[in-house]
């Protein structure tokens, strides 16, 4: 890591992983949502849109403190991306429970599960590596992994798709669940967001 000898606002890295963390409570709550009755999901969902202005405030925060901030961590665009692929994660876990309950969708189709169940361990992987942007120690590990889980979403997104269109579903639950199965792909490419934009600050640092 390069040597400063000038003085860095450090907030930054409790606000990202409040943000990261907020993420983790998201992923819960989709996993949650699996189980749940139509009542539960619409609890869930109330939940959710909680969870997700929380994340939009915590993303404010972090603006906030950027413009106000004379010396920054690492780069300021860096900030701001990282920032905003954060919010993006939990925007789209947020919109996918909203369609879920919106669409009153009775069963989610086989492999949404996995869907999710990828989702939340990209949660943790983020959670645990963004106190690691203090030292930028540990975090190859992360980007790899995050990569490689991404690289399963998209497998897991192709297998859902040719099962919707398979012909056991009418054309417009086929709507209804393509979108939901898709809005969660795009949480997915957002982890993977995440984590190259980790990536690009950990090589600039060091």
């Amino acid at each position: 890591m390069r040597f400063r000898l000038t003085p860095r606002e450090t907030s930054f890295y409790d606000m990202f992983a409040a943000s990261a963390d907020n993420i983790v409570t998201g992923s819960k709550l989709l996993m949650e949502l699996l189980g749940a009755d139509t009542a539960g999901r619409a609890e869930i969902a109330e939940r959710m849109r909680a969870a997700e202005h929380a994340g939009d405030d915590a993303t404010h925060a972090i603006f906030h403190q950027l413009n106000s901030s004379f010396i920054t961590p690492f780069d300021r665009e860096d900030i701001y991306n990282l920032a905003s692929c954060l919010d993006d994660i939990m925007d789209f876990m947020e919109e996918a429970v909203d369609l879920v309950v919106l669409y009153n969708v009775e069963e989610l189709p086989k492999g949404v599960e996995q869907q999710i169940e990828v989702l939340a361990r990209a949660a943790d992987l983020t959670a645990e590596a963004m106190p690691n942007l203090r030292t930028m120690d540990n975090l190859t590990e992360y980007w790899i992994e995050v990569n490689r889980l991404e690289n399963q979403a998209d497998q897991i997104h192709r297998k859902l798709l040719a099962h919707l269109f398979n012909g056991k579903y009418d054309a417009i639950e086929v709507l209804k669940l393509k979108q939901i199965v898709d809005v969660l792909e795009e949480a997915a490419d957002a982890f993977e967001h995440v984590a190259n934009t980790v990536e690009t600050i950990a090589v600039k640092e060091s």
